[in-house]
């Protein structure tokens, strides 16, 4: 019947059309045979016959009826005219009479005379136009569908033969389109009137859409895209033709596309992008690619549920600027108070500690001013040379000398955070060496630190930078005494006053200072958190020269103390047994908070500098009281003392060939069923797990959350067995450096349903960005290929024999399986770094780097120079003293910074007309320099200005300056009378405040000689 339907309503739709054309055509003359005439619709109507007189009357082949008797509602006839548009047709319902009045009017005239119908013709009315609706559309929806199907024969048209059915594209998604226009302007006196407003159109577009579609049943379309997307390996294309079982291309794959390989050997791929292709020929299968690859392989070990990861350490990459003794008796101390490990002998519990640094985020909580000076506290000499002070016979504490005493009995202005300059120059302190003064210093919770009560040190969870202040006040009790060094914020000291605390650090480096040392150079961190004891081992390592391997013991030194004997040992690492019994096991003395720092993954060394003077003295013997000074020549050779004694970038770049010491070993993570791949949105198929070997089934012995990137081992029996596990994957590359090509096949040839031969030859190249290739970073190109095997079948006679025993019955039948496979590589490198490999050790390019000083902004009104002398000793600037007072700018002059357009200098259609040709353009004071009046041999590169920008400087001696309101010395006019004794400077900050690891070396700059 639907068929039916469908060919009628065509037959409807051709007539309608070939008649609309011909129904004004009226027929006159008909010939005798032309007697009847069948109208649309079933009506029969009969011609008018010639009268008696001969007249014959006009008839209509196609007669239509006026249907004014409804006033043409409801007609749906599709020879009929639809009425105009100016035409309006109502239907009201009439309660007095019942009936339903239908009119049709142009404006307010009546088109036609009012009809009516009865409640019995409307509602026949109602229900053949709600059928008509239903079937109109139930037409239309399809006839839509056939047209959908018309696709392949325009295919076919362009020689793709065999596609049949229709064609489905069905999009999804949103699109959203942004315009707008950006208004910026900036009232900035120093920009041109033409740049300080900008106008720009902005636009943005936010598309995420995917696609499915296909062309019949052989082609297959998948897309997804998004412009938000944050890599682009989150948008994937995939194009899919599949051929018929008896067609020797069996797929055609184009975009992202896999390779899946079931050998251990030789893995594949899953994110390729590129062209794929599966062939049969009889009984072999050919799979090859063409692609890109788009990810990188990774390898994680777990032995009984645990990762295993390695370390590497070298002796130089201590922690620096983290790790404080609290004075110098906890230093002094240190050594003796861990002879006796696991006990500490120390008689000290430290029970407060305040820490406060300097604040560089602009805070306001937990802020206090404070000074901060590096003798209080300490009886050593060190810190008091020069100073005078007098020493009490008790230590550490702030009664060890009369400093604090000295300061607010005498120097009680110190409390005034702004006198604090101006009181210290009454005494010998040194400004960043004896004393520190921080406005708003920052005090640490105690989360942001860690301290050790018992031997006397804080670690910080920050290392601090080297220009950053340091203090601390703390309070510990020894020998049932209580003793407190610096000042606490609950003191009852007011909380606008200054604070005096001990200083540990100050904003200069001084390895010649004494809290230079109370800097710990003895700590390391292995990256790691959490540690456990299980599967930890460390190993101190000695890389020889001679010999080129790295080895646990030395060679040479003193027999008793270290010649042969292992490196964990002489640096009393190993003193104990697992059960921290006093006996040497050759394993790493594990004793949390004191050996190593479980929570954090830090080792600590019970010695102060085990690579330097320490080992000097085990070498030499003087360490146990047997020196031997012929040994002393070969502690030089061993020990790295400058590590200690310089700064640790000094020691580096002098001394680089003395880092020969390394700490080595590897830890485990806690034991677990689920392992964490370090990795997200892993791609389908790219896991592989073994254990002992063994390739293991997923679903089976475990799971994989792809999206989580967290492998679990259900297979209990694997874990209880401690069999080592390795998971192989591959992840999605985020930045790629290099771009890798992958091309190859993969031949299946199947003997029979249980016997399968294989072989694979992949070739893959990388070719890098640039041509200069650092060592270790060379781009592969290498090939590999293998063969494997792999023959499947059950045994029925086994399993017979097994259920023949007594109380065992079978659930599954008997198989046996057999499968090797081999693989070679031929390694080899890419075309790309020359035929015969150039790698660069260092090409020296970026070994020499430029701060460039002539940006205006960066400039600032210098402060008055203070503790400036002239060669006799006499105070250059006296007025540097009076921080507080309008004395302090009494001699600076006037003093102009800028650097002058090159507009000005040249003569085009942007320079002024009253600067063209002006004498003033060729003034040496402001004319163009030209980069090769510097360097003439120099070749500028294309597109590169060839002038120098300039910074100029104009002084004015005879003229007041910014903040000087001297009377004395001045002429009426208002200049000074004495212009040499006056004064103009500028200073800027330089962000780079490491002057040592940055290796700044001078400051280069050129002058115009007057």
């Amino acid at each position: 019947m639907e068929r039916i339907r469908d060919i009628s309503l065509t037959v409807v739709a051709i007539l309608c059309l070939v008649t609309a054309g011909q129904q004004h055509v009226f027929a006159q003359d008909p010939t005798p045979d032309d007697t009847t005439s069948t109208g649309i619709g079933g009506d029969d109507s009969t011609a008018s016959e010639s009268s008696g007189d001969g007249d014959s009357s006009l008839f209509l082949y196609y007669p239509f009826e006026d249907n004014s008797n409804m006033g043409g509602m409801g007609e749906d006839n599709l020879m009929y005219l639809n009425n105009p548009s100016n035409i309006e047709s109502n239907i009201e319902y009439d309660p007095e009479t019942g009936q339903y009045n239908i009119t049709q009017t142009i404006g307010d005239e009546d088109y036609r005379n009012p009809s009516y119908m009865t409640f019995e013709e409307y509602k026949e009315y109602d229900m053949d136009k709600a059928l008509n609706e239903y079937w109109y559309q139930k037409a239309k929806a399809e006839s839509f569908e056939l047209e959908r199907g018309s696709a392949p024969t325009v295919l076919d048209k362009f020689g793709l033969k065999g596609f049949s059915g229709a064609v489905d594209i069905r999009p999804q998604g949103s699109a959203e389109l942004t315009f707008a226009i950006k208004t910026n302007k900036t009232d900035n006196p120093a920009l041109p009137e033409k740049t300080r407003k900008t106008t720009t159109f902005d636009f943005e577009e936010k598309i995420q859409m995917s696609v499915t579609g296909s062309i019949g049943d052989k082609l297959q379309l998948t897309t997804n895209y998004n412009t938000e997307a944050t890599f682009d390996f989150e948008n994937k294309m995939k194009l899919e033709y599949s051929g018929d079982e008896d067609e020797i291309i069996k797929k055609i794959e184009a975009g992202n596309v896999s390779l899946p390989l079931s050998g251990s050997l030789i893995t594949g791929s899953q994110t390729l992008f590129g062209i794929k292709t599966q062939m049969q020929f009889g009984k072999l299968m050919v799979t090859s690619v063409f692609s890109q690859e788009k990810g990188k392989k990774s390898e994680i070990d777990v032995k009984g549920g645990a990762q295993t990861s390695e370390f590497i350490i070298k002796a130089d990459q201590y922690e620096d600027n983290k790790h404080y003794f609290l004075a110098e008796y906890f230093k002094d101390n240190y050594e003796t108070a861990l002879e006796n490990l696991p006990l500490i002998n120390s008689g000290v519990n430290i029970t407060k500690v305040q820490v406060w640094v300097t604040s560089r985020l602009g805070q306001t909580k937990n802020t206090r001013n404070i000074v901060a000076f590096m003798a209080l506290g300490e009886q050593e000499t060190g810190y008091h040379d020069d100073t005078g002070f007098i020493l009490a016979p008790y230590a550490p504490d702030s009664g060890s000398n009369n400093l604090l005493s000295e300061l607010l009995t005498n120097y009680a202005a110190i409390r005034d955070i702004n006198q604090v300059n101006s009181t210290m120059q009454l005494t010998p302190l040194v400004p960043a060496k004896d004393y520190e003064k921080i406005e708003s210093a920052r005090m640490l919770s105690n989360s942001e630190f860690k301290y050790n009560p018992l031997l006397g040190f804080i670690s910080l969870n920050s290392a601090l930078a080297n220009d950053e202040v340091l203090a601390v006040a703390f309070q510990y009790t020894f020998n049932g005494e209580t003793y407190q060094v610096g000042e606490f914020t609950n003191d009852g000291i007011a909380g606008d006053t200054t604070l005096i605390v001990k200083l540990l650090k100050s904003t200069e480096i001084n390895t010649g200072l004494p809290t230079w040392d109370l800097m710990m150079k003895n700590i390391y961190s292995i990256g790691s958190y959490n540690v456990q004891q299980q599967g930890f081992e460390l190993n101190i390592m000695y890389q020889d020269p001679e010999v080129g391997t790295p080895a646990n013991y030395l060679k040479e030194g003193h027999p008793d103390y270290v010649q042969g004997i292992p490196l964990l040992k002489v640096f009393n690492l190993d003193k104990l047994n697992y059960n921290l019994d006093p006996q040497p096991d050759g394993r790493f003395d594990f004793i949390n908070g004191v050996t190593i720092n479980t929570s954090n993954g830090r080792v600590y060394f019970p010695v102060l500098e085990p690579f330097g003077q320490y080992l000097e003295d085990k070498i030499t013997g003087e360490k146990d009281g047997n020196k031997d000074d012929n040994l002393t020549v070969i502690a030089n050779k061993y020990t790295y003392k400058e590590l200690y004694e310089m700064t640790r970038n000094d020691a580096q770049q002098e001394h680089p060939d003395k880092n020969r010491f390394s700490l080595m070993g590897q830890y485990q993570s806690s034991s677990s069923s689920e392992i964490s791949l370090n990795a997200m949105n892993i791609p389908q198929g790219s896991v592989t797990v073994t254990a002992g070997g063994n390739k293991l089934t997923e679903n089976v012995d475990y799971t994989i959350d792809y999206a989580l990137g967290r492998v679990k081992i259900i297979n209990e029996g694997i874990l209880n067995s401690g069999t080592p596990i390795k998971i192989s994957f591959e992840s999605n590359t985020l930045f790629a450096i290099q771009s890798k090509t992958l091309i190859g096949s993969r031949f299946d040839y199947k003997l029979s349903k249980d016997f399968n031969v294989g072989g694979t030859i992949l070739h893959l190249t990388e070719r890098p960005i640039t041509q200069k290739i650092n060592i270790g970073d060379e781009p592969i190109s290498n090939t590999i290929w293998g063969m494997d095997a792999d023959y499947r079948t059950q045994v029925p006679f086994l399993t017979k024999m097994v259920d023949a025993l007594p109380l065992i019955s079978t659930k599954a039948p008997s198989s046996l399986t057999i499968n090797g496979e081999f693989a070679n590589l031929i390694p080899g490198h890419s075309r790309a770094v020359t035929k015969e490999g150039i790698s660069y050790i260092d090409d020296f390019e970026g070994s020499r780097s430029t701060i460039d000083l002539k940006s205006i902004s960066s400039w600032v009104l210098a402060s008055t120079p203070l503790g400036a002398a002239d060669a006799g000793g006499s105070v250059l600037f006296p007025e540097a003293a009076y921080t507080d007072s309008l004395v302090y700018g009494y001699n600076r002059a006037r003093l102009a910074w800028y650097v002058i357009d090159p507009l000005f200098a040249r003569d085009n259609s942007l320079t002024p007309d009253y600067i063209k040709d002006a004498p003033m353009q060729s003034n040496d004071y402001m004319r163009e320099v030209l980069e090769t009046e510097l360097f003439p041999s120099k070749t500028r590169p294309a597109g590169q200005l060839p002038n120098l920008a300039v910074f100029d400087m104009a002084y004015y001696p005879n003229e007041r300056g910014p903040y000087n309101y001297d009377t004395e010395n001045v002429n009426a006019d208002g200049t000074f009378a004495n212009p040499e004794d006056r004064w103009g400077g500028i200073m800027r900050s330089i962000t780079t405040n490491d002057f040592e690891a940055t290796n700044i070396e001078f400051i280069e700059f050129w002058m115009m000689d007057p």
